[in-house]
């Protein structure tokens, strides 16, 4: 079968043997798959992002000198089934999967592994017990999207975002979209989002952004005086100060009904905000920009070692939370929101290609006014629009 496989930074298409499913397993054809942005940094810096899984225990690639067939974001149609595996999904049904395989005591990630080929393939396989039929005929270029969607769905529920709270997006490639997508499913009222690129600008906009800023011309934060936030230590000052003066006027004692508003939730308002950039750098640019008491949503990776000013964010008492991934309940979920039509998902996908395309579509990814997801059909002869 045909295969895209990466090796010493280079990309071919090349023939490789049939995958053969083994007990509990599924062999699937590809329908779709999408190019993630981890494959575009693996690609380039295999051998920094082996070291850094090695030192957490992971070692199914290791080195730039081994051969990988990337491809994690997949729909796909099961073929056939291992031995003694149960035949809940019939051959023919059209699936998506969570991109883990189980090799006797340890776990590969699909396409992040040497020994477990990823979906820049016609075939390959998948845990059945990981396996998810698509509902209600949900297009296949649109099931893809599912586990990328699903790091956004995994993003916005670990930062326990209410209705009313603001949301700040920064950076607008596919993680970025897909959280604005998934915030604006979720029924945020007001979600800004921020990106240098005109075209990632757009896309926003069509997935459901109600502020888009340029932040060469204008702070995604510029707006903190109208949303309630307190942008700086004075006005954080004057709060306390203030605050305990009125108190002082009424009847009750003061710190009874500061204790009730505490507990009733009445504290400053402050923003969600989502880093989906993951470059060197930003997070501090966060810091220094953010109100104070904001939630930082660290999704975007950067692959580089990185500094902050902790003092900075310990005077704004800022909350950095970092998530990555998703439980199979989220893969799941996610999949349900977009087979009914409760996240639109669409404007993500600007192009699709086939396995002799794939080349040519990472080097399109580098132009962030043209491209945001691209798809691999590998059935198709097609090559970058």
């Amino acid at each position: 079968m045909k295969v895209v496989i990466c090796k010493d930074k280079q990309l071919a298409v090349a023939e490789r043997p049939e995958p053969i499913p083994k007990q509990g397993q599924l062999l699937v054809k590809v329908l779709r798959c999408g190019i993630c942005g981890s494959d575009l940094h693996v690609r380039q810096h295999c051998d920094h992002w082996g070291s850094l899984m090695a030192r957490q225990g992971y070692r199914g690639l290791t080195s730039s000198s081994q051969e990988v067939v990337f491809g994690h974001e997949f729909s796909a149609e099961v073929l056939e089934h291992g031995p003694k595996t149960k035949r809940t999904l019939r051959a023919g049904t059209r699936v998506v999967s969570v991109p883990l395989l189980r090799r006797g005591s340890e776990i590969d990630l699909i396409g992040l592994s040497e020994r477990s080929i990823g979906a820049y393939a016609e075939r390959t396989v998948v845990e059945a017990s990981l396996t998810m039929p698509i509902p209600n005929g949900l297009a296949p270029d649109i099931a893809a999207l599912t586990e990328p969607m699903a790091v956004g769905w995994h993003a916005v529920l670990r930062s326990e975002i209410k209705r009313k709270d603001v949301a700040i997006v920064i950076g607008c490639g596919p993680v970025g979209l897909a959280i604005i997508c998934l915030l604006k499913a979720k029924g945020i009222d007001t979600i800004v989002a921020s990106d240098f690129s005109a075209g990632r600008r757009a896309l926003a906009n069509q997935c459901g952004a109600d502020i888009v800023v340029n932040p060469a011309e204008s702070s995604p934060y510029a707006d903190w005086k109208e949303f309630g936030f307190i942008g700086d230590t004075p006005s954080l000052l004057e709060l306390a100060v203030g605050t305990k003066e009125q108190l002082d006027k009424l009847p009750l004692p003061w710190w009874l009904v500061w204790r009730m508003a505490d507990q009733l939730g009445l504290g400053p308002n402050r923003p969600i905000v989502f880093e989906c950039v993951g470059a060197k750098g930003v997070l501090q640019s966060i810091i220094n920009g953010a109100p104070q008491f904001s939630r930082v949503m660290v999704v975007g990776v950067c692959m580089q070692a990185d500094q902050i000013e902790p003092a900075i964010a310990i005077t704004k008492e800022i909350e950095l939370c970092f998530v990555q991934g998703y439980s199979p309940l989220e893969f799941r979920d996610t999949l349900h929101l977009l087979a009914e039509g409760k996240v639109n998902a669409a404007p993500l996908v600007t192009s699709t290609v086939g396995l002799g395309g794939v080349e040519e579509a990472f080097n399109a990814l580098r132009n962030p006014d043209r491209h945001a997801k691209i798809l691999i059909d590998p059935t198709s002869t097609a090559t970058v629009e």
